[in-house]
């Protein structure tokens, strides 16, 4: 198999890395850098529905000068029980690039396995890289470039967006203080690497998190596959409400992120949502320009 990088976690980047890759989104959205993916094609995989996730990467393939190539369970012989083997080794012959979104992340490293061109994790279960590498693009529009210093908060559920936050702390070296009620805590083994080196703090207060805070963020209580939960979730994070009151503890120019959809008045108020500290917006464009970064460090 001819070598290649794939792009699995926040993790398969050394600090190094990142931090040029951060640097590059941010030369690619000011139009600094005009590189491009000429004739390159991308086999996109969603197994899960999406909004941002499929616009911002097809988008980001055409205008780099490529095409992407949309792939759902029902447009393809996977949703039918091909294996994830074989629709590596034959996409690899027609493609430059595959972007999975899908449930178990070992789908997707069965996939990097089997594939000869690179592989990049648009979502899993486990973690959700590239939302965070766009997150962490919108911190550095607000604060600038050196993310050590950042003090971030995570509010609720520790799912793969909390696992790929600790990913990033991991490798960047910030203070992140995660809040999540009992029997939601993120992923032991990915906590237990970053608590080596990094600084990161599991609390049951959402105040001791977002205590001084630079960034608070927060996602929905039930992610998709999970709705029949819902019930038991709403009284497990009753507590864990991003509203006026806890963004008040957050430093005073503290922004707000969600990696959307939101429902306003559950995990968020509408208030802290739509007022002037939120960058959700701003933080769902990024998402191209991180992704074009992410293509073209793989594909380019």
């Amino acid at each position: 198999m001819a070598t290649h990088r794939d792009f699995l976690a926040i993790t398969d980047f050394s600090t190094e890395e990142l931090i040029a890759l951060l640097d590059r989104a941010r030369r690619l959205k000011s139009g600094d850098d005009k590189s491009k993916l000429t004739g390159k094609s991308l086999a996109m995989i969603f197994r899960k529905s999406s909004t941002r996730t499929r616009v911002s990467f097809e988008v980001a393939m055409t205008q780099l000068g490529g095409h992407a190539i949309f792939l759902s369970d029902r447009d393809s012989q996977i949703g039918r029980g091909e294996t994830v083997s074989d629709t590596a080794e034959v996409l690899s012959r027609y493609v430059d690039g595959i972007t999975i979104r899908t449930f178990a992340h070992a789908e997707v490293e069965e996939l990097a396995e089997h594939a000869s061109v690179p592989v990049v994790n648009a979502l899993t279960d486990l973690l959700h890289p590239c939302q965070v590498i766009a997150d962490l693009q919108t911190v550095a529009e607000a604060f600038g470039s050196d993310h050590s210093a950042r003090k971030v908060a995570w509010i609720g559920d520790g799912n793969n967006m909390a696992n790929s936050w600790i990913n990033a702390a991991f490798r960047l070296g910030f203070e992140l203080r995660l809040a999540c009620p009992a029997g939601y805590d993120p992923d032991p083994t990915v906590v237990a690497r970053a608590q080596k080196t990094g600084r990161v703090l599991l609390t049951r207060d959402p105040a001791e998190a977002a205590e001084g805070a630079d960034v608070v963020t927060t996602d929905v209580w039930a992610s998709m596959g999970q709705e029949e939960e819902m019930a038991v979730r709403a009284r497990a994070f009753a507590g864990y409400v991003v509203d006026d009151a806890l963004m008040k503890r957050a430093d005073r120019k503290a922004i707000f992120l969600h990696c959307l959809p939101a429902h306003r008045g559950e995990e968020v108020m509408a208030s802290v949502i739509d007022g002037p500290q939120s960058r959700i917006f701003d933080e769902a464009e990024n998402r191209m320009h991180a992704q074009k970064a992410i293509l073209l460090d793989l594909m380019g």
